[in-house]
């Protein structure tokens, strides 16, 4: 592991964070942010956003971002939100709204 990043509380279903972290693991950080870049899902805006934090980290301790992938990157559910809607006859349905942690791990590709 050569640098790492998170993000917290984000407000997202973790079953559809999940399914776009399967295009990108184990991907150079170049072919990671194309992937990202012509994808059409809502969770990209957070995963590019975590991906540049990470390559930043590993810039910071002296690393070539052209050398560096995916060596990790997992997504764990977070804390759920619990609200209710008015239904019929006077009762309430719950509404659960899920939440995400993400984490993912820069490493350095082996020639």
């Amino acid at each position: 592991m050569i640098a790492k990043a998170e993000l917290r509380f984000i407000r997202i279903s973790p079953t559809k964070v999940n399914q776009v972290l399967e295009l990108i693991r184990y991907k150079d950080i170049h072919e990671a942010e194309g992937i990202l870049y012509n994808l059409n899902k809502r969770p990209k805006e957070y995963l590019i956003k975590l991906l540049k934090q990470a390559v930043t980290n590993a810039k910071n301790k002296g690393f070539n971002p052209e050398q560096l992938y995916i060596s990790k990157i997992i997504c764990n559910k977070g804390p759920i939100w619990k609200r209710y809607r008015a239904a019929a006859f006077g009762r309430a349905v719950p509404i659960r709204r899920r939440t995400s942690h993400i984490k993912i791990e820069l490493d350095l590709k082996s020639t």
